[in-house]
């Protein structure tokens, strides 16, 4: 038996090229798949907190004007929702993390390779940056409740 070894199909410099954009722009497009998915989260949070804020202002403003006697199980129920609300947000923010440093992991990796272009950079995610200053908003909302 004589069984030749062939190497591996030689191809040409274009089709490299383009597999290797079409790579790269794949890493962008799942970036951005991330950050939609963070956005989703915050819009939950945001409603949440808002609403638990709102129940709890309502309430209050009916004990100052004598209508309710107590206020003090539509607070609960109000920081109920905040808490709810925050602790969503520090799930998907860490969910986001964790998921974009595996992304800029494998993405390096590929670079490394070549199989992939590693001329554009992945910024901080703006999305990132809102969720936490979301979360800060949220603090402020319960310290005012149960001060």
């Amino acid at each position: 038996m004589n069984e030749k070894v062939t190497s591996p199909p030689a191809f040409d410099d274009a089709s490299v090229e383009l597999s290797r954009r079409r790579t790269g722009m794949s890493f962008q497009r799942t970036r951005m798949s991330a950050d939609r998915t963070l956005m989703s989260v915050i819009r939950t949070s945001l409603s949440l907190i808002s609403f638990g804020f709102t129940i709890f202002q309502f309430f209050q403003k009916l004990k100052e004007s004598d209508v309710v006697t107590s206020s003090r199980e539509p607070r609960d129920f109000g920081a109920a929702l905040v808490w709810l609300g925050m602790g969503m947000l520090v799930l998907g923010i860490v969910f986001h993390v964790q998921f974009m440093v595996g992304l800029r992991k494998t993405r390096s990796e590929m670079t490394a390779q070549g199989l992939v272009h590693g001329d554009s950079h992945f910024p901080i995610s703006l999305t990132l940056v809102a969720a936490i200053l979301l979360f800060f908003v949220g603090v402020v909302a319960l310290n005012y409740m149960f001060n």
